[in-house]
């Protein structure tokens, strides 16, 4: 069905799922007046003669004051409902002064749709775009309803906007990979939905399912006192129930109002918008890759790449240079860019920056020296070569920790500073020794006695054994934060607060990684779906959120300041200095030595990660910020980080990280490599201008089997010189 009929099927089906919702609200609202009809009758009997006795009385007295306390409790929840402040998105709203061409654009597709216009427009750092309601109370007064535009027509003002229309928020990639036209098309659905969402019926069902969400939101907070927390065990009852009974039909309704949505958009840009569609799978791609393996790693080094936007244009542009199936994308950039249609897109660019590095990593909002812009051009020295070189300050303090030998017996003089030979050393097992081949410049001696006798082993015989922040034997820590040593200086001073180094970070490709590779030529990039005219966060109440306490209760609304935060984002809970089952599980392929020390450099990294909350936490800034800026006055960000990207590293990730970066510090101080940004692989090492071969499998090889061959002749092909001191931080 197609044409005026399909929209109006689809209106008339969204309109009855609202009515079917309301009903439901109506029949709690009865169920809360029954014991009050029934005390009333009783009431009016008794008065009446028509029912006397000494047992009615006391029937009328018990069922009056169920009825009283039915009336109180059925009053405290509407209460709760009408007042709490429903979930919103963190976005950076768009003044219509700093995008008077996209606010043009906007309206004149409302106009060709017959829908009423959007109130206002906001970037998020997502591949998506939605409308969003956000006329509650509690999130302050609706935009004024002023505009100068050139949309009247000959013989009448321009058209107002209703005061109740919903917030337009659009992903902030689309406009800076999208042209002009593909923007348009791609939003032709989603405005559309602001027909449905006019409609009385439809608007008061979303508003008590926004309130039921945000008043369990409200139940689920900690509670110490006893009455309260009776209190909101009952609040939380009433409202999940109420919340299953309405599931099905919600979500009946928006598919219903996403249905009418597409089906009016589809006289507009029709032909343009199937085209379009590629672009969006194309554009989470590669934001998912932007974000994962470049941004992540500047974040927990205390820096936040400032144009993020850019930078997906770039990845995508080099992603069209080596994928044959992207040649065609290439071409787009000689048209208009998306972006044009803001006044000032870099500081929309940094604005959104800003608050992607605050959602996905838990950033503070405010630059400072332990959290500071950096630019693309800055990014290999600012980013890549600090934290290589911070990575193999750590590796050596935890091999001095488990009393590692600084240097081999018989090596040269001046040569006992922190060497990539050290770790090749100790990892390397006695089999594998006496099979590996010696490297340009090696220490003969050194590799001669390495066949007859095992590798050093720690002087402590209980140094594998012993947490890593126990006392380690009697020689001097290498990096002692009490010495001053010329070879580096102490990481811990200059490592930022935010560097949260296994906060989250699985191996990028492994299983359980949902996100789309971008390298892929076959992968289908996923539709751009009409549905998102209208992306409530209501579809399956008791799924869509993650628990807090009770396996129902559905995530609190970011703005509530009394709501708990997830557990991904509680950073008082202690991180463990032992490795748990999963490490342990992980090493078990890995040698005896590699174990110990994956187990050192994970509760090294616990510690610093501890030591550098309590000085990076700092409370959201009540002064105003920049002319752009994230909305967080409508979102609490005290659960910070809300989407974090990844899981923790396990300890053989964070292992054979720590490895790699040791050998990419030598190849850049022996071998005169240069660290680089790979717009899709992040940070890589450069020689004569040319990326190096992958490191990952001769480094793999060396962590689970102690075999260092393969990374040798990795070495001894490119020139690296093992046994020579390099340079930390």
């Amino acid at each position: 069905m197609t044409g005026i009929g399909g929209v109006e099927m689809g209106a008339q089906a969204a309109r009855f799922r609202a009515l079917a919702v309301l009903r439901i609200r109506s029949r709690a609202l009865a169920v809360a007046l029954l014991p009050a009809a029934a005390a009333v009758i009783l009431l009016v009997g008794g008065s009446t003669g028509h029912l006397p006795g000494g047992g009615w009385d006391v029937l009328r007295w018990v069922v009056s004051v169920l009825a009283l306390c039915v009336l109180l409790a059925a009053a405290g929840v509407a209460l709760v409902v009408a007042r709490s402040r429903p979930a919103v998105t963190p976005t950076v709203t768009v003044a219509e002064e700093s995008a008077p061409d996209l606010y043009r654009m906007v309206r004149d597709l409302a106009d060709r749709l017959d829908v009423p216009a959007p109130s206002a427009i906001a970037l998020t750092p997502d591949c998506d775009s939605w409308l969003e309601d956000r006329t509650h109370p509690a999130h302050g007064p609706p935009p004024a309803e002023k505009h100068q535009d050139d949309l009247a027509g000959p013989g009448g003002a321009a058209r107002r906007r209703s005061p109740t229309a919903p917030v337009l928020v659009i992903g902030s990639p689309f406009l800076w990979w999208m042209r002009v036209g593909e923007l348009r098309a791609v939003l032709a659905p989603v405005v559309a939905g602001t027909g449905p969402s006019a409609q009385p019926d439809i608007a008061a069902a979303r508003r008590f399912i926004r309130g039921l969400d945000a008043a369990v939101a409200v139940a689920s907070a900690g509670r110490r006192d006893p009455l309260s927390r009776v209190a909101c065990a009952g609040l939380g009852w009433a409202s999940r129930l109420l919340l299953r009974s309405c599931r099905g039909h919600a979500a009946e309704m928006e598919r219903g109002v996403a249905a009418a949505a597409a089906e009016r958009a589809q006289a507009v840009d029709y032909g343009l918008r199937i085209v379009a569609q590629e672009q969006v799978g194309l554009a989470y791609a590669g934001w998912d890759r932007l974000l994962t393996r470049v941004a992540l790693p500047a974040w927990r080094m205390g820096r936040w790449p400032s144009r993020l936007d850019v930078g997906v244009v770039a990845a995508l542009t080099e992603l069209s240079r080596r994928d044959r199936l992207a040649e065609g994308f290439a071409s787009r950039l000689g048209e208009r860019p998306a972006c044009d249609l803001l006044e000032e897109p870099g500081v929309m660019d940094e604005a959104v920056s800003l608050l992607a590095a605050r959602l996905f990593h838990g950033g503070p909002a405010e630059t400072g020296a332990d959290w500071s812009p950096v630019g693309w051009e800055e990014y290999p020295e600012e980013v890549v070569d600090r934290t290589w070189r911070t990575d193999a300050a750590r590796l050596h303090r935890v091999l001095d920790t488990l009393g590692v030998r600084r240097a081999a017996e018989g090596t040269a003089p001046g040569t006992d500073g922190p060497t990539l030979a050290r770790v090749l050393d100790h990892l390397t097992t006695p089999d594998a020794a006496s099979t590996a081949p010696l490297t340009a410049g090696s220490d003969t001696h050194a590799a001669a006695e390495t066949q007859n006798r095992p590798s050093t082993p720690p002087a402590d015989p209980d140094a594998a054994r012993r947490p890593a922040d126990a006392p380690g034997p009697s020689r001097p820590p290498y990096d002692d934060p009490d010495a001053s040593h010329p070879a580096f200086a102490d990481s811990d001073a200059s490592r930022p607060p935010y560097s949260d180094s296994d906060a989250s970070r699985p191996p990028v490709d492994g299983p359980g990684v949902s996100h789309p590779a971008v390298v892929d030529s076959d992968a289908s990039h996923p539709a751009f779906a009409d549905s998102d005219s209208s992306r409530p966060p209501y579809d399956d109440p008791g799924a869509s959120c993650p628990p807090v306490d009770d396996p129902d209760a559905p995530q609190p609304p970011y703005g509530d300041p009394g709501a708990p935060h997830p557990s991904y984002g509680d950073h008082a809970t202690p991180v463990p200095t032992a490795p748990a089952e999963d490490d342990e599980d992980d090493l078990a392929d890995t040698t005896a030595r590699g174990a110990a020390l994956a187990a050192g450099l994970t509760a090294q990294l616990a510690r610093e990660e501890a030591e550098a909350r309590p000085t990076g936490a700092r409370a959201p800034s009540s002064a105003p910020g920049p002319a752009a800026g994230p909305d967080a006055a409508l979102w609490d960000d005290r659960a910070l980080p809300l989407l974090p990207l990844q899981p923790p590293r396990t300890g053989r990730e964070i292992l054979t990280a720590h490895i790699t970066a040791m050998v990419c510090c030598a190849a850049m101080d022996t071998a005169g490599a240069a660290p680089a940004l790979d717009w899709l692989d992040g940070p890589s090492l450069l020689f004569d201008g040319a990326r190096a071969a992958d490191l990952a499998p001769s480094v793999l090889s060396l962590v689970e089997t102690g075999d260092p061959g393969p990374l040798r002749a990795w070495m001894t092909e490119l020139g690296i010189r093992p046994e020579k001191p390099v340079r930390l931080v």
